[in-house]
């Protein structure tokens, strides 16, 4: 078979695909036999189903179906015959015009960039070596436990203190109005981490489960959230959930968490970042 590749564009190709119209007609024929054999209809017994009738009713998806395998074919023939690796799969049209006899169609698709690798034994290669020292790795370990701490909560009647992760609600108004990212329900912070702006903090922390407070707080004038840099809000704050961290926790060694209670398993609340 003789395929005739245009080039389009630096890897965009385009071939023309022919079928016989006898040849799409009698493998059509053939599957609405099959399916004659098995259909049922109101009316009929199962199998008895008239051809044209059965043609009548499933003919255009069949033809449909048995067009998109028939062409599928003659692509992925096409293709292997003229040695291109595809990348991706072809847009395929039929062609207004085809030869007697037949249904044409372009097929137009991007193959893989042939990649030529020059002698890489005279090749220099530079060798990148990176000092570690005890300070680095000592950091390091310490994001590490840090990630992998799990948390307990605490009594109903505790104070929340610095290195708790807390619950809460919060929203926050600027003369009255509440703006954007100042509204969250369940979100988790750890206290004293420099996680919210230091207000926040100093007010979150010694409230306990069920405590409400409000409370002013003034946002940087370098503030990342333009919109609120340099002004005054009124927040208020409910605290849900105090959780102190687990007392299984090792600090020496980098072990398995133990599986942390439900009530204190981290939660997927949107980050209100008060940096």
């Amino acid at each position: 078979m003789t395929v005739n590749v245009e080039t389009l564009d630096k890897l965009e190709r385009k071939i023309t695909l022919t079928l016989p119209v006898g040849t799409i007609q009698n493998e059509v024929n053939t599957r609405l036999k099959k399916l004659a054999r098995t259909v049922k209809m109101d009316g009929f017994r199962p199998g008895k189903v008239p051809m044209n009738v059965v043609s009548q009713r499933y003919g255009y998806s069949v033809q449909y179906e048995v067009m998109n395998d028939k062409v599928g074919e003659a692509f992925s023939l096409a293709a292997n015959e003229a040695k291109l690796r595809v990348a991706g799969q072809p847009t395929i049209t039929e062609k207004e015009i085809s030869p007697d006899g037949e249904l044409a169609f372009d097929a137009v698709f991007e193959v893989f960039p042939d990649v030529k690798i020059n002698d890489l034994a005279a090749a220099e290669v530079e060798k990148i070596t990176a000092d570690v020292g005890e300070e680095a790795i000592d950091k390091t370990l310490d994001i590490l436990r840090k990630q992998r701490r799990t948390f307990d909560q605490r009594a109903m009647d505790a104070e929340a203190q610095d290195g708790d992760r807390v619950t809460v609600d919060f929203e926050g108004k600027i003369e009255g109005e509440t703006f954007q990212g100042g509204k969250a329900e369940d979100f988790q912070f750890l206290v004293g981490e420099g996680q919210m702006l230091k207000e926040f903090e100093d007010a979150v922390r010694g409230m306990k489960t069920g405590d409400s407070r409000t409370f002013p707080l003034s946002f940087p004038a370098d503030y990342h959230g333009k919109d609120v840099a340099g002004k005054q809000a009124d927040f208020m704050v409910t605290v849900h959930r105090i959780c102190r961290k687990s007392t299984n926790s090792s600090p020496s060694r980098l072990a398995l968490p133990k599986q942390p209670s439900m009530a204190c398993a981290p939660t997927s609340s949107a980050i209100w970042s008060a940096k």
